[in-house]
């Protein structure tokens, strides 16, 4: 029985099979005519370059300056997740796994290719040796900055924001509630998964397939391998691949987060490396002068088409517009596993470390290998490492053979790339298997295996018959319709971050009446004195309790029944009105400890206090807002307080603008 059940599958028919239909058909169908489904292909997305480019241009640009907007507008504190949510993961750690997921085999793989062929590229050969060096630096950080992380940024905080905030299922669908409503869980919510799911295997389909090709590349350099052979090229899928579905099935917790972290201190390392034993005043200059570049260059860049410029357009094509449609086709499966590990994160958090910090380091790294690898070439190599630009497999190798210990260092580099590739793997099987599965709390093991297996399988026939371009091409087609899907997320993330900000600011109604000002002795004598755990408790008991009960006896009267919940450690008291369809009704009193300043001890013309810790009655509530001190009120006193709560409540589930923050999903499982 306990085997069979093992054996179940979460998986969501209505998502997994179209959606495995597509990616068989679409890999056969390439590796059984692969030149002419790339030649069709090829024409789809030329024609899109070409023609559409500008959706590109205008989408990437808008996603930048939402971004930007978000972390200086009012909404820039607003959590993902509830008020008192805390982050799940250190800020390294998080950093870590971000950066892993978002940039990976990418990173090593041009790091000294794509400045070099820039710098080699006929669009510049009429420049200087100068000039070309700045060029080839500012659009390395052109397609590698901030725009590039803009694109996860926004669907990683779509994402999140919905999931956490709105206690929905970590999925794309998810997205569209504000715009969509209960229709996300539909045909149209299946419709935008099963889109995710594709682009997500197809592009780690290709970059996996490239990463291969690289470490094989290496390998045959070093003289590990004799030959570049497609069988050492399944060896390495197979035991790659086997070690990503080892670290997916250890869980984010485990597997993803710690190779993560490895990675990151592995590049450091190699960085350093580099850096110190390389051209190192150069490379610092040239690092401060190419950010200055690109901080000057930034709106021209931004906006820049090259619609004038005939003779660079083919270039403007198969790089600018090339790498807007990458990120995007990319955009699912990292911005799923961003917001996976970002639960707890301010929004202004999220896009200062999602935008900003990615972006600094990828600037620094390539600056030191691409400035080190033009700066060899002309001052050492004379030309000759520029000759490689062709070969971008075998260019970071190339690179290091002019740097001492060049044989450790490209095994180091090698051993890079093979963690890369596992943590790309592992994180996208994880992330396929979520979308697959409509975010399923547990799903089998087999599952991860299935995913794993299936990457491995249709990576490895492409590879043999050389229909990975056809799938690459595939995979920037699908960038342009799933553009205008992540522009529609700024529209409903939007709605939803208006509703939010005013049901949070929302203030009592005209009728609530202040404290009148009766029985001012007694309030008096509670103000100049600081309260111990004992006489909070006793409030709690007596007033606080009676009140309570009061009320419960009145609402019963009205035919509303209230149930009174206790608690220990610490002490409360709190009132629920249960509700079907909306979120309960919850108010309560609690024990709550402050640290108050050691001055106040020693002051004589202030209340006695032995200790610098007191205790207080804090008022809380079920939706997370920020309660208050109660010690002051009276039984009465109380029992208005809660009323004008109550009214509140229902003033605002009155509103059908508040669908989405009244929703009975936040009594079903609280996150």
């Amino acid at each position: 029985m306990m085997k069979f059940r093992s054996m179940r599958s979460t998986f969501n028919k209505g998502v997994t099979i179209p959606s495995l239909i597509f990616i068989i058909g679409t890999c056969f169908l390439s590796a059984l005519y692969p030149k002419s489904t790339e030649s069709i292909l090829n024409g789809i997305k030329e024609f899109i370059f070409v023609n559409l480019n500008w959706v590109y241009v205008w989408a990437v640009t808008i996603f930048v300056i939402f971004l930007v907007y978000l972390m200086f507008s009012k909404y820039a504190n607003i959590k993902l997740g509830a008020n008192d949510s805390k982050p799940e993961y250190s800020l390294f750690s998080w950093i870590s796994m971000l950066f892993a997921a978002g940039m990976g085999i990418g990173l090593i793989y041009f790091s000294v290719a794509e400045p070099m062929q820039h710098y080699s590229s006929e669009v510049f050969g009429n420049n200087h040796y100068v000039n070309r060096a700045k060029q080839a630096q500012l659009y390395t950080f052109f397609h590698w900055g901030i725009h590039a992380w803009a694109i996860y940024g926004i669907v990683g905080l779509s994402l999140s924001y919905f999931a956490y905030r709105y206690r929905l299922p970590l999925s794309l669908r998810s997205c569209f509630y504000p715009l969509l409503k209960d229709r996300i869980n539909g045909k149209w919510g299946n419709v935008i998964d099963i889109f995710a799911l594709c682009c997500t295997f197809f592009g780690i389909t290709t970059t996996l397939g490239f990463g291969v090709v690289q470490i094989n590349s290496g390998l045959h350099i070093l003289g590990a391998i004799p030959e570049n052979k497609f069988i050492y090229q399944i060896i390495i899928v197979f035991i790659l691949i086997s070690l990503a579905v080892f670290s997916a099935i250890s869980g984010v917790n485990k597997g993803v987060k710690i190779l993560s972290n490895i990675n990151v201190i592995s590049v450091i390392v190699l960085l350093l490396f580099v850096l110190i034993l390389g051209p190192t005043v150069y490379l610092i200059g040239s690092f401060t002068e190419g950010l200055g570049n690109y901080i000057n260059n930034f709106f021209d860049l931004t906006f820049s088409t090259h619609v004038y410029e005939k003779d660079t357009l083919p270039w403007f094509y198969d790089w600018t517009i090339l790498y807007w449609a990458w990120w995007i086709s990319w955009s699912p499966y990292v911005g799923l596993f961003i917001a996976r590990i970002s639960k707890g994160r301010t929004i202004k958090e999220f896009i200062l470390a999602v935008l900003i910090l990615p972006t600094l380091f990828n600037f620094i790294w390539m600056s030191v290998f691409g400035n080190s690898a033009i700066w060899f070439d002309f001052n050492i190599a004379h030309g000759k490492l520029s000759q490689f630009a062709s070969d971008p497999d075998a260019l970071m190798f190339r690179f290091l053979e002019y740097m001492p210990l060049s044989t450790i260092t490209s095994f180091f580099v090698i051993v890079i790339i093979i963690i890369f590739f596992v943590t790309s793997a592992d994180s996208g099987i994880f992330v396929m298997n979520s979308i697959a599965t409509k975010n399923a709390q547990k799903s089998p093991k087999w599952q991860l295996i299935f995913w794993g297996l299936l990457l491995a399988v249709l990576s490895l026939l492409l590879l043999n018959v050389g229909g990975l371009k056809a799938l690459q091409s595939m995979t920037l087609i699908t960038a342009l319709p799933f553009s205008i899907i992540v522009l529609l997320f700024i529209v409903s993330l939007m709605k939803a971050l208006i509703i939010d900000q005013k049901y949070y600011d929302r203030n009592f109604s005209a009728s609530a009446v202040p404290w009148s000002g009766e029985f001012w002795k007694e309030r008096l004598k509670r103000i100049v004195s600081f309260k111990d755990n004992s006489s909070v408790d006793s409030f709690i008991h007596t007033t606080v309790k009676e009140g309570f009960l009061e009320l419960q006896k009145e609402f019963a009267d009205n035919g509303i029944e209230v149930k009174m919940n206790y608690g220990d450690n610490p002490t409360k008291i709190e009132i629920e009105i249960h509700h079907g369809v909306v979120n309960n009704f919850i108010y309560g009193i609690k024990n709550q400890e402050k640290t108050v300043s050691e001055y106040i001890i020693h002051e004589e013309n202030l209340p006695d206090l032995e200790h610098n810790t007191t205790h207080y009655p804090k008022s809380y509530f079920g939706d997370a807002r920020e309660g208050y001190d109660v010690q002051y009120f009276t039984k009465n006193e109380l029992i208005s307080d809660v009323l004008k709560h109550y009214e509140r409540f229902l003033e605002i589930v009155s509103e059908e603008k508040n669908e989405m923050f009244i929703s009975s999903n936040a009594n079903q499982n609280k996150v």
